[in-house]
């Protein structure tokens, strides 16, 4: 399905939704790799799980904390229904629980200030070879560039540079972090 075709989406008005250039590369990485299992933190409208959803056979849990975006999002995913569940949630709660199991895929595209609180728990739930992948990780550029950042944003920046150094760093993961869109980090599970 296009963005347009998306109820809740309208292109005069901002909405988070993946560059196309990372949603294609997200498309294509499910497609190569096949993950049976997929976890996305931040569902917003459901167009980011219809591609991975599209791009392969896999079973899709998605979190949204917004109940009229989880709404929308089950709206949206209708012709997924046998594939996908959507959980309106808070998703640092959700991951935190031990019963969820383990995912081949985990998109990480919610609340980019929480990607370094979450992530001993995602790992924790990742498959080896599994990938975690999180978008906005430049934070239109001030993660990268490391200018002078607003007040507002300081600690949002500051835990995204923490994040990738952390995933960067990490022995477990072999990482590449793409410049593409509003940055891109894929990180595989060795172990």
């Amino acid at each position: 399905m296009e963005k347009r075709e998306f109820e809740g989406f309208n292109k005069d008005e901002y909405v988070p939704i993946m560059k196309d250039e990372s949603m294609s590369f997200l498309s294509k990485l499910c497609a190569e790799n096949k993950p049976k299992r997929i976890l996305e933190i931040g569902t917003y409208i459901g167009y980011s799980a219809s591609v991975m959803l599209s791009s392969c056979e896999a079973l899709v849990v998605t979190l949204e904390k917004v109940k009229e975006n989880a709404e929308l999002a089950r709206k949206n995913l209708e012709p997924f229904k046998d594939r996908v569940k959507v959980v309106e949630c808070d998703a640092g709660e959700y991951i935190e629980r031990e019963d969820i199991g383990k995912f081949d895929l985990i998109f990480l595209d919610g609340p980019k200030g929480q990607y370094i609180n979450y992530l001993p728990y995602l790992k924790r739930m990742l498959n080896k070879n599994g990938l975690l992948v999180a978008d906005n990780v430049y934070f239109h550029g001030l993660v990268k560039n490391g200018g002078f950042v607003k007040h507002k944003l300081r600690t949002l920046v500051v835990n995204l540079r923490k994040f990738l150094e952390a995933i960067s760093c990490d022995d477990d993961f072999d990482t590449t972090v793409y410049d593409f869109g509003d940055g891109l980090s894929v990180s595989r599970k060795k172990v």
